[in-house]
């Protein structure tokens, strides 16, 4: 039987899996919780020693969402806790960021034992079998990470001394949208914003204009 278990909020998605598979590799208890399990989450994440915490995407009030999240790891008996926000969270032009900049300061001050993960853009949101179709330049430079990097970081994290307290953004490689494109031997073509929710449009706007810049040297240093 596994020495530790970890709750995983919101670990039925893509995120969620990758921790999840990730702790599996190491001998380490992994319970994706999901919204089916918000009538009693404390009851829920019982018998856990560590949380990994993933608000859904674009959430109206992650704040909101995280203090309800950790009040019910604090009734659970929970002391350890992970949460999943992202690069560059203060970042007045998109508020989904500054939601996640908010969130992170109820984090640190929960009196939990806390760690914070900034992940950049996942390359796996691009699909590079096709040609591709960006709402935003494509000559910006971003920190991109991938999923099986995140999950492997998140384990480290979890399971290895030293990290309760520290912030850690993440990136796999620096790169702009065209040069994975070349690589993959696929076109991209910069399009209109499709316009389908004003925080994908802010992101959009943001990234046009600069990007999202990550190192890599964090990452390296975490994995080994």
């Amino acid at each position: 039987m596994p020495a530790l278990r970890v709750a995983v909020v919101g670990g039925h998605g893509k995120t969620g899996r990758a921790v999840c598979d990730a702790l599996g590799a190491v001998d380490v208890g992994a319970l994706p919780l999901g919204r089916a399990d918000w009538p009693d989450l404390a009851a829920a994440a019982a018998g856990c020693e560590a949380a990994y915490v993933i608000a859904p995407n674009l959430h109206p009030d992650e704040p909101a969402y995280v203090g309800e999240v950790l009040t019910a790891l604090i009734e659970a008996g929970i002391r350890r806790v992970v949460y999943h926000s992202v690069a560059s969270p203060y970042a007045p032009s998109m508020p989904h960021h500054l939601g996640k900049a908010a969130s992170e300061d109820l984090v640190r001050r929960s009196d939990l034992d806390w760690t914070i993960l900034q992940p950049g853009a996942y390359l796996q949101n691009l699909d590079l079998t096709a040609a591709i179709d960006l709402p935003y330049s494509p000559d910006r430079p971003f920190g991109f990470l991938d999923l099986t990097d995140l999950g492997r970081a998140a384990a480290v994290v979890l399971t290895q001394p030293g990290h309760v307290g520290a912030t850690y953004e993440l990136a796999s490689r620096v790169a702009t949208v065209r040069e994975l494109a070349t690589g993959a031997g696929v076109e991209v073509r910069h399009v209109p914003d499709p316009k389908t929710h004003p925080g994908l449009s802010a992101m959009f706007e943001y990234y046009d204009d600069h990007g999202l810049l990550v190192g890599t040297r964090t990452l390296a240093a975490l994995l080994g």
